[in-house]
């Protein structure tokens, strides 16, 4: 294999890990809790410790095929009621669409549940508009409750579903959602029904950090230094730890390490390449230093380096 083919696995690899690495850090119980926090009105002002206990079981991570079908255990021949998301391994059926997380999470009643899809995207996708993907999987969440949550005709017992959608690198920090609404258009007569079913949220990150006193942008600010590529290890535990007593166990210190290891090393592969690209286009070495902020020296024997390749 050519090194140009090397390294491009290597990159496509550890962008691949950075990005399980991602949802496995969203997917620690405290860390959904304080995104519950911040976006579903019935745990609003609530202490996020408190909403852990309400979260049930452990959320399923990249392994809830998306695909009809497939999102629920498959019935047993004595004709049982499906019992479970299927949460098959995430090497059967490689190519499969999985939702990013998902969980069940007890409403404060104690009996009713709701389902909750929390999704990351490093940006808004040029090729779609994520609306229209976020609709698709919340019905997804709905239909596949059939035999699961409610069996036959028992459309009463269908759960509340709520997906959250957490974009990054957006042009600026947003909070948008979407709902059933009803609109009068003739009479006043009140249908049944759970108009709360279906909830969107998007979440958008911009690539700055916003500030620790923006009341409005706490969740922001969480999220975007647990996701930053630009944060030190040390600098997102101490925001995590410090502002929201967010206790640092092992596997969460641990996954932020790996994250940002992991982030360091696609900036310099990214570095590297625009390195590359201005040299052959005959930018001077100074020129290419100031806009990928290295030295001069570094520059040079990046491209000396490249060059022997």
């Amino acid at each position: 294999m050519n090194t140009e083919i090397t390294d491009a696995v290597i990159a496509a690899d550890d962008k691949a890990q950075y990005d399980e690495r991602a949802k496995r850090i969203l997917g620690n119980k405290i860390i959904l809790a304080h995104i519950l926090v911040n976006t579903v009105d019935e745990f609003r002002g609530m202490n996020p410790k408190e909403v852990v206990s309400f979260i049930e079981g452990e959320p399923f991570i990249s392994v809830v095929p998306l695909e009809p079908g497939l999102t629920n255990f498959s019935k047993k021949e004595t004709g049982d009621r499906v019992v479970g998301f299927n949460s098959e391994n995430a090497e059967i059926n490689e190519g499969l669409v999985r939702f990013d997380i998902v969980f069940y999470v007890r409403m404060k009643d104690g009996l009713s549940q709701m389902i909750i899809n929390v999704e990351a995207q490093k940006d808004a996708p040029a090729e779609y508009s994520i609306l229209n993907r976020a609709i698709f999987y919340v019905c997804r969440l709905v239909s596949s409750q059939k035999e699961r949550d409610f069996a036959g005709m028992d459309y009463d017992d269908i759960k509340r579903v709520v997906s959250i959608w957490i974009c990054m690198n957006m042009p600026e920090n947003s909070l948008d959602y979407y709902y059933l609404e009803n609109k009068k258009s003739l009479g006043s007569y009140q249908w049944k029904g759970k108009q709360d079913m279906l909830n969107i949220v998007l979440v958008g990150l911009s690539k700055d950090l916003p500030e620790q006193d923006d009341e409005k942008c706490e969740l922001h600010r969480l999220l975007g230094a647990l996701l930053s590529k630009e944060l030190t290890k040390d600098e997102k535990l101490a925001i995590i730890e410090q502002e929201y007593d967010i206790p640092l166990e092992d596997n969460l210190r641990k996954d932020v390490g790996v994250m940002c290891n992991l982030s360091q090393g696609i900036v310099d592969d990214t570095k590297e390449e625009i390195i590359m690209n201005m040299h052959r286009k005959g930018y001077k070495p100074d020129q290419i230093a100031e806009v990928v902020e290295k030295s001069i020296e570094e520059v040079k024997a990046i491209i000396v380096q490249q060059t022997r390749k």
